[in-house]
């Protein structure tokens, strides 16, 4: 058995649409290439799923984008945490990007998922606690 069969056997594959809009309520990354949504499994080995929207490409360029990252998904299948769903979402950028690129962001990506998050860190991104300064 080769280094590239385990791999493939140590990863799960999301197939379900329940499982796909599960992985979308946790944790998200994300890159110029695509996006990374990550959440807690009760299956021991690690979960991965794959998306490209029509609004992305035709069929042949999602079919490519896909391509691309399961490639990258394998380069660093080591990276993946045991008990945990994942799926990439694909962006048209990820045809252009280098091999090598795609595999570093994908690495980080997975990091920054797992990584804790601050208490103290003020919400930015809503509009919650908006005050009108107008008289």
């Amino acid at each position: 058995m080769t280094a590239m069969d385990q791999t493939e056997r140590s990863l799960r594959r999301l197939t379900k649409r329940s499982q796909f809009l599960r992985a979308a309520r946790g944790n998200r990354a994300g890159r110029s290439a695509f996006g990374l949504q990550a959440i807690a499994s009760s299956e021991a080995a690690p979960g991965i799923g794959f998306t490209v929207t029509k609004k992305t490409g035709n069929s042949p360029e999602r079919n490519r984008i896909k391509r691309r990252l399961r490639a990258a998904v394998t380069a660093c299948a080591d990276d993946f945490h045991p008990s945990h769903d994942y799926v990439l979402v694909g962006r048209r950028e990820a045809l252009g990007e280098s091999f090598s690129r795609l595999v570093a962001d994908l690495t980080t990506c997975i990091a920054r998922v797992h990584a804790p998050k601050s208490p103290d860190k003020p919400n930015t991104h809503g509009r919650a606690g908006h005050r009108n300064t107008r008289p």
